[in-house]
């Protein structure tokens, strides 16, 4: 059986939904962001108990199944831009590589995931960038450049436009600033 879980951005959760299923007594098979593979349930466990059990780890259990298809599109793209997997072909854009891997028209993945979160799944794209940006900034590693090229940003100049548009900051502002605010992944 598969559990699709609603807020796993993060290997730190892929372990933390482990645990906690096994320590239900679940057996737990593969842990992937947002998928979990357990066996049968014991006759005394409930999907009520799993559910607050997650949701007390800040988790949540998806059973609906547009839910569950928004929570993979939302996956799909932490993997792809936070955790640089690159399953996205050199050639596509987003919205192409969304109906390759789920195998629905970009125009009902966008209405469903508009639909369910209140905001474009375009946004959503652009909020989990500019948090990679943030983290790059942060690390003072790379320069804009590289940032831009590593996220597909056509020139610097797009990036640092996005960038005020979102944060208010100039990438430069960000990268100076003492205090500094970034989001959590599951928060976007």
């Amino acid at each position: 059986m598969t559990l699709t879980i609603r807020n796993m951005v993060c290997d730190r959760c892929k372990r933390v939904v482990r645990e906690e299923l096994e320590t239900l007594g679940l057996t737990v098979g593969r842990v992937e962001l947002g998928e979990v593979e357990v066996g049968e349930f014991p006759s005394t466990l409930t999907l009520d108990a799993v559910r607050q059990t997650l949701q007390a780890n800040g988790f949540d259990l998806v059973d609906d199944k547009k839910q569950s298809l928004v929570e993979h599109i939302k996956i799909l793209l932490i993997n792809e831009i936070q955790h640089l997997k690159n399953e996205r072909l050199a050639s596509e854009n987003y919205s192409t590589f969304l109906e390759r891997k789920l195998g629905y028209e970009y125009s009902y993945l966008s209405g469903l995931f508009s639909a369910s979160e209140g905001h474009t799944l375009e946004k959503y794209i652009i909020a989990l960038k500019i948090e990679k940006v943030k983290e790059w900034l942060r690390y003072d590693e790379l320069t804009l450049s590289e940032i831009a090229w590593r996220l597909g940003y056509s020139s610097v100049q797009h990036l640092s436009n996005q960038f005020r548009q979102v944060t208010g900051q100039t990438p430069g502002q960000f990268r100076k600033a003492t205090h500094v605010v970034r989001r959590n992944l599951d928060s976007i």
